[in-house]
């Protein structure tokens, strides 16, 4: 009898190799390869589909023939998990949720799961970490009304897709990937070939029945989900749960989304009830901003669609030991370094002995350029000991010249800070010189010029163009 055939397996990136290795050459990973069997493939049936039911042959259509009403997005019934998904979920589509233990996916995922259920059919959920009796302790918890709602304790994935061609629901949830098998692989369930084996036979089960699917993902040590990156290729839309266990708020983060914006974000609040959608994370992140501080700055940021203000944070103390700190919670401490260079070099703050620490409050990371002059400003803030004046909001990319560089959907953001209150606003003076108003109420204006289209409720808008300019308006 023919011994079965064998190879090891990164369980990092899914790199293949005959014999045992310390080291992935791909990744880099130490000690990540399993020994893994490798089952026969059977040769498909010929003109059969992965997709079509039964494995019937698929034929082309035409672009005009194509009904596209059987796609219309789905409302979950939470208004802020619509907005992370581009407007509702797409029949067909198979998504990624991913997070922290105990950050709450399965709470948000429940709750989606008997919204839905009550307005658009059954929802089949299956969970292979809890009994059907601890899901329902945690529905009636959630406060839960009576819903087509089938729970599904089970870790076995011919199970699970029998159990899906018997109900036909119109949603499936599998919380969570890492822990279902098949019955066609020898490998414990979480390895790379089994997690891999469930999300694409679920694909395909999504694909060709037009039933959208959520599968719950763990994330390792460093961040990223478990499990090789070819499951984030697999599957079209990937959200990350992100949030501080000692805050109240969870931010639910899309990096991929074939059917709608990357980055788009999602802001709720954690209570005794469940989760329960902000729907103005603004007020939520600046509801304890101190008044009239040194080393504070309000920063409108663009997450998706949606511009957000948020307030960084900086100190600037006397250095004790030969080398000064440099420490940032919520931003790339690389950017702070660059920042903190082109304020020693362009505007002539002594900082090389000084410790400086910058911080976002509310627990947001903020990853885009636009809050360069926000934190140079809160840097410079807490360096002069002046405080940044309560109705000013300041936003720009800052060049290694110095110089204030333009940003996108400028208009925006400055609508955001008039809503919120702020009667002035610091950016860059491209922004100004090249505006157009647009259909989105943009506001327009020359620089020290109050706006006046309505959009703008009255907020001044200053063009800069240097880092040193910025800071005299803004201190003298």
């Amino acid at each position: 009898m023919k011994a079965p055939k064998t190879l090891f397996v990164c369980q990092e990136c899914g790199s293949q190799a005959p014999k045992w290795m310390g080291r992935c050459v791909d990744c880099g990973a130490w000690n990540s390869f399993v020994e893994e069997r490798v089952a026969e493939a059977v040769p498909a049936a010929a003109g059969a589909s992965r997709y079509t039911p039964g494995g019937l042959a698929a034929t082309a259509r035409l672009y005009e023939d194509v009904d596209v009403a059987s796609a219309m997005r789905l409302s979950t019934g939470i208004d802020e998990f619509d907005r992370v998904l581009g407007g509702g979920i797409v029949p067909g589509s198979l998504v990624l949720l991913g997070g922290e233990p105990g950050i709450g996916k399965s709470t948000l995922l429940l709750q989606a799961a008997a919204r839905f259920a009550e307005t658009c059919g059954p929802v089949l959920y299956s969970s292979g970490e809890e009994s059907e009796h601890q899901v329902k302790l945690r529905g009636e918890r959630l406060g839960l009304g009576r819903a087509p709602l089938y729970l599904l304790s089970e870790t076995c994935l011919e199970r699970i897709l029998e159990e899906v061609a018997r109900i036909r629901p119109a949603l499936v949830i599998v919380d969570s990937v890492q822990t279902v098998f098949s019955l066609k692989l020898q490998s414990a369930p979480g390895s790379i070939g089994q997690v891999r084996e469930a999300a694409t036979q679920l694909l395909f089960a999504a694909k060709g029945q037009n039933i959208p699917v959520f599968l719950v993902g763990h994330v390792t040590k460093d961040g990223s989900l478990a499990g090789p990156k070819a499951l984030e290729h697999i599957v079209d839309t990937v959200l990350y749960f992100e949030g501080e266990h000692h805050h109240a708020h969870r931010i639910v983060r899309a990096v991929k989304n074939r059917f709608g914006a990357v980055s788009e974000l999602g802001v709720f609040e954690m209570t005794g009830s469940g989760l329960h959608p902000v729907p103005n994370p603004s007020a939520l992140f600046l509801a304890e901003r101190p008044a009239a501080t040194p080393g504070s700055a309000v920063v409108c940021c663009l997450e998706g669609s949606r511009p957000i203000l948020v307030e960084v944070q900086a100190l600037v103390s006397t250095s004790s030991f030969g080398n000064a700190r440099r420490t940032a919670i919520g931003i790339d401490v690389n950017r702070v370094s660059l920042l903190l260079a082109v304020l020693e070099k362009r505007a002539g703050l002594a900082l090389l002995g000084e410790d400086v620490f910058v911080n976002v409050a509310g627990g947001i990371t903020v990853d885009e350029p636009a809050a360069d002059l926000g934190v140079a400003a809160a840097v410079a803030s807490s360096f002069r000991n002046r405080p940044v004046s309560t109705g000013t909001a300041v936003f720009g990319e800052v060049g290694l010249g110095g110089e204030i560089r333009a940003i996108t959907q400028a208009s925006r953001r400055v609508r955001e800070a008039a809503q919120m209150g702020f009667t002035r606003c610091l950016l860059p003076k491209g922004n100004i010189d090249t505006h157009e108003p647009g259909a989105d109420g943009g506001c327009q204006g020359g620089a020290s010029t109050p706006a006046a289209t309505p959009g703008c409720q009255g907020c001044q808008l200053i063009g800069v163009r240097t880092i040193g300019e910025a800071l005299d308006l803004l201190f003298n």
